[in-house]
C-alpha cells in the first residue's frame, strides 16, 4: 500500500509583507471600494467607527513626497503647502457666501478640540467625496502640529480662527492684532504660508478695526458665514442635520466645529441631505472661484 500523504495547508501570508486593500476582518476577503454615492445614502447610520470595525486597510504606505512632519510640523520638502490669501474682485472685505446661481456649498469648521474628532470628520468628508474649509486655532496647531498635514492632504482649505480664540472684537487694537499675527506665523512655519482665509473668534462678523488688522497681516477678506449650525451648543446630531439642511443653499457658508461628538455623527446625515439636493460640498476657494 502506498504512503498517504496528508496535504499540507498553504502558509500565511507574511505579515511584513504589506498589502493596502481593505480587507474584512472576518473573512479576508477583499472588502468592495465605495462610491460617493453609496457613502451618502448611508446617511447618518454610516459611522466611521463602525466602517473600522468591519473593514480595517493593512499597514499605511507613507508616499515619499509626504514625509512624516517633525516637532515643527511639516518638514522641508514636503511637497503640501497652504495656499496664500487673494484678493477675490467683486467681493465684499467680509465674506458671508459664495454665488446663488451655482450648487455649491462651503462647510467651514473652526479648528479646536480632540485631534480625533477632526481626523473622524475630516475622513468622513473624504469617503463621501466632499472638501472642507478648516479655521484653525493657533494654540491648537501649537499642541497638535501634524495636524495641518493631514488637512492638506485632503485637499482642504487651511486658514487661521486667531491664536488663542478669545473674543477678539472686544480686544484693544495691539491684542487684536497679536491674536490675528501669532496664528499666521504657526500657520507660516508649519505649511509655508498664512493659510487661506481668516474667520474672527467668538464672532460673526469682524469690527471694522479687525477686519483692517486682518488686511494688514495678509488677508484680503474675512471670512464670514450664513448657515450656522449650532453645533457648539450641543443640541443632538438630529438637531444639527436638521438646522444645516433647512439653512442651507446655494452659495451658503456653513459654520461648525471640529470639537464636539455631534457634529461627527451629524455630517453624514448632513452630506446625504445636502446630495439629495445637487448641492456639492467643496473648499471656500472652490466656492468663490
Amino acid at each position: 500500500m502506498g504512503r498517504v500523504t496528508t496535504p499540507v495547508p498553504p502558509s500565511p501570508p507574511d505579515p511584513a509583507v504589506s498589502d493596502p486593500t481593505p480587507r474584512d476582518r472576518a473573512t479576508g476577503t477583499p472588502c468592495p471600494a465605495p462610491d460617493r454615492r453609496s457613502a451618502l445614502r448611508a446617511g447618518a447610520g454610516f459611522v466611521v467607527g463602525a466602517i473600522a470595525t468591519a473593514c480595517s486597510p493593512g499597514p499605511t504606505v507613507v508616499h515619499p513626497s509626504f514625509p512624516t512632519p517633525t516637532a515643527d510640523g511639516l518638514s522641508a520638502g514636503s511637497g503640501i503647502h497652504a495656499p496664500a490669501p487673494r484678493a477675490l474682485p467683486g467681493q465684499p472685505d467680509q465674506i458671508s457666501h459664495g454665488p446663488r446661481d451655482r450648487p455649491r456649498v462651503a462647510l467651514t469648521f473652526h479648528g479646536q478640540g480632540d485631534p480625533s474628532i477632526a481626523t473622524a470628520i475630516l475622513d468622513t468628508a473624504e469617503h463621501a467625496g466632499a472638501r472642507i474649509t478648516v479655521l484653525a486655532v493657533g494654540t491648537w496647531l501649537d499642541e497638535h502640529p501634524d495636524i495641518t498635514r493631514r488637512i492638506l492632504k485632503g485637499g482642504h482649505d487651511l486658514g487661521n480662527h486667531t491664536q488663542r480664540h478669545l473674543d477678539i472684537n472686544t480686544m484693544s487694537e495691539a491684542d487684536a492684532r497679536a491674536e490675528i499675527q501669532k496664528c499666521a506665523d504657526r500657520l507660516r512655519r508649519l505649511t509655508g504660508s498664512i493659510g487661506t482665509w481668516f474667520r474672527p473668534s467668538r464672532a460673526r462678523r469682524a469690527t471694522p478695526l479687525v477686519s483692517r488688522l486682518a488686511r494688514d497681516v495678509g488677508y484680503p477678506h474675512v471670512l464670514s458665514y450664513d448657515v450656522d449650525s449650532l453645533d457648539h451648543t450641543s443640541p443632538g446630531a438630529p438637531a444639527v442635520t436638521h438646522k444645516v439642511a433647512d439653512d442651507v443653499r446655494n452659495g451658503s457658508v456653513v459654520s461648525l466645529h471640529f470639537g464636539y461628538p455631534d457634529t461627527v455623527v451629524a455630517l453624514p446625515a448632513i452630506l446625504h441631505a445636502l446630495d439629495r439636493r445637487g448641492l456639492s460640498a467643496v473648499t471656500t476657494t472652490e466656492l468663490l472661484s
